[in-house]
C-alpha cells in the first residue's frame, strides 16, 4: 500500500490502533493458568466489538484469531489447550482488517517471575525493532534497515531467524514490498517511497537461525532451538521519518 489520502490514512491509523489495542489487551491478562485459546478470546472479541476482523482467518483460514507463540515456538502458534505457566515467554501477533486495509503488530511478553538473561533478550528485541523503525524516511534504502538491525544483534552477541521477514501490508495482509529482510541481505536494492506501508518485525534470538516447520501447518519452531522474540510494528515512510501507526500509548 501506498498512502496517497486522508481517508486512506484514518482507515490504516484505525486498525493499526485496534492491532495495537488488541496485544494490550492481551498482554494484561497474561498469567499462569490461562490457555492460549482464552487468550485468544479476548483478542478476537475486542476486534470483533470494534468492526475488525482477523486477518489470519480471513486471509489464511488460520485456526484462531490472533498467532500465539510460546517459548520454543517462534512464530504462527495456534491458540488451543496449551496452559501459560510461570516464567513464559509468549508472542502475540495481532493483524486484522477493517473497512478493507489491513495492519500487523506484534510483542513477547514474559510471564513472572523471569530471568535477567529473559528480561535483557525481551528489551533488546524491542530495541532492535525500534533500530530498524529509526532508518524509515523517503528516499532511504530499504536495505538500512536490515543492515542498522543486524549490526545492532551483532554488537550484542545476538542472531537473527533470517527465513522470517517483514512485509509490505495494507489493502492486503502481505503484498508489496515482499520478503523484506531484518538482517543484512546484499540484494536487496529498493528504496523506500513516500506513503508506503510494511511492517518491520525482527526475529531476536540467542542462537536461533531459521524458523523450521512442527507437526501441524503452521506452528514454526527456532533451529537451532533457543529463546528468541519478536516485536513487531506497522509503519508508513514519510519526509519526516516514520509514521507508527500500531501504537497504542
Amino acid at each position: 500500500m501506498i498512502v496517497k489520502t486522508d481517508d486512506e490514512l484514518q482507515k490504516l491509523k484505525e486498525i493499526g490502533r485496534l492491532c495495537g489495542l488488541a496485544i494490550k489487551t492481551m498482554s494484561e491478562a497474561l498469567k499462569p493458568g490461562i490457555t492460549t485459546l482464552e487468550l485468544d478470546q479476548i483478542g478476537r472479541k475486542l476486534l470483533e466489538d470494534n468492526g475488525a476482523r482477523s486477518a489470519p482467518e480471513l486471509c489464511y483460514e488460520f485456526p484462531g484469531a490472533t498467532c500465539i507463540s510460546v517459548n520454543e515456538e517462534v512464530a504462527h502458534g495456534i491458540p488451543g489447550d496449551r496452559v501459560i505457566g510461570a516464567g513464559d515467554i509468549v508472542n502475540i501477533d495481532v493483524s486484522a482488517e477493517k473497512d478493507g486495509v489491513f495492519a500487523d503488530a506484534g510483542a513477547s511478553f514474559a510471564v513472572p517471575p523471569t530471568t535477567s538473561k529473559m528480561e535483557r533478550l525481551l528489551r533488546d528485541g524491542k530495541r532492535a525493532m525500534w533500530v530498524g523503525i529509526n532508518q524509515v524516511k523517503t528516499g532511504q534504502p530499504l536495505a538500512s534497515i536490515g543492515n542498522s538491525i543486524g549490526t545492532f544483534a551483532r554488537k550484542n552477541r545476538y542472531t537473527l531467524i533470517s527465513n522470517l521477514a517483514s512485509h509490505g501490508v495494507g489493502y492486503s495482509l502481505h503484498e508489496e514490498p515482499k520478503e523484506l529482510a531484518t538482517w543484512p541481505d546484499p540484494d536487496e536494492t529498493r528504496i523506500m517511497e513516500e506513503g508506503l506501508v510494511f511492517t518491520i518485525e525482527p526475529f531476536l534470538s540467542i542462537g536461533g537461525q531459521w524458523a523450521e516447520d512442527g507437526d501441524d501447518p503452521w506452528t514454526l519452531y527456532s533451529s537451532p532451538k533457543a529463546p528468541t522474540v519478536q516485536f513487531e510494528h506497522t509503519v508508513v515512510v514519510t519526509r519526516n521519518g516514520p509514521l507508527v501507526v500500531t501504537m497504542v500509548d
